[in-house]
């Protein structure tokens, strides 16, 4: 009997914020290839008696298709664990289409990205009313280009909530891009190794967020985040969403009086 493959999101770095079912196919499977330079061993705990493990921080695509693919002819389980989210700056269409030109089957199971898991760091939600109802995912060009139509300042005229990933070495391009749109004193977050021991969550402003970082050891593994919504604890004149609203109507229940 044959298995399909399976991709499994690791989540950001804590062992345990992976998924119910992610953790099961790890506990499964008789093959594991893990991104070996952002996913924790810690993760592999758990594995069973004679599962192999390969990490794959040093190896091609096609170094990493052959053992799925000979772990798949030959009957076993293969897991390929990436970190954070597998859809999300993961590689993951071109294994799959490796995958699927040799008919081998394969499914996805999502797991938490660094921006979720920074954000319940921070109790903080990304989208709040009146402030915010957009959350923009992106990255600076570096060895993968970006297209030019996804160009930062571009993407900030909008003045969403903005999250920047694989950039913070370009930390001050960040800054001189973006702070036309939000002005010096919008709230920065950088977040680094999030959900690892040695994670660090730096606050700051657009005007003072470079020289913060060049304080700490930040250089790598470090995701930013850019707007409004990260100044907002405390404001007592917040707009409340409806949903729990007394005098806003839906489905299941009747709007009643305003207080």
């Amino acid at each position: 009997m044959k298995h399909p493959v399976w991709f499994v999101g690791a989540g950001p770095g804590d062992p345990e914020l992976i998924t119910v079912k992610g953790k099961r196919l790890v506990q499964e499977a008789d093959l594991i290839v893990y991104t070996g330079s952002l996913v924790p061993e810690a993760l592999l705990e758990g594995s069973k008696a004679g599962a192999r493990t390969y990490s794959s921080a040093s190896m091609t695509l096609v170094e990493t298709h052959q053992l799925l693919r000979e772990g798949y002819f030959a009957g076993e389980r293969v897991v390929r664990l990436h970190t954070g989210d597998p859809s999300l700056y993961g590689a993951l269409q071109e294994q799959m289409q490796q995958l699927a030109r040799e008919g081998i089957p394969y499914a996805v199971v999502p797991g938490i990205s660094a921006v979720f898991a920074a954000a319940a760091a921070l109790k903080q939600e990304l989208t709040l009313p009146e402030l915010s109802q957009t959350v923009i995912l992106t990255r600076l060009a570096g060895r993968t280009p970006v297209p030019e139509r996804e160009n930062l300042a571009s993407l900030a005229s909008h003045r969403a909530t903005l999250v920047i990933y694989l950039s913070v070495q370009q930390l001050e391009k960040v800054v001189a891009e973006v702070v036309p749109w939000y002005g010096p004193d919008t709230p920065v977050v950088v977040a680094c190794r999030v959900g690892w021991p040695d994670e660090q969550i730096l606050r700051g402003s657009l005007a003072n967020i470079v020289s913060k970082v060049k304080a700490t050891s930040i250089q790598r593994q470090a995701i930013i985040m850019i707007g409004d919504v990260f100044g907002a604890g405390g404001r007592e004149d917040l707009k409340q969403s409806k949903l729990y609203d007394e005098t806003f109507a839906h489905g299941f229940r009747r709007a009643g009086p305003a207080s």
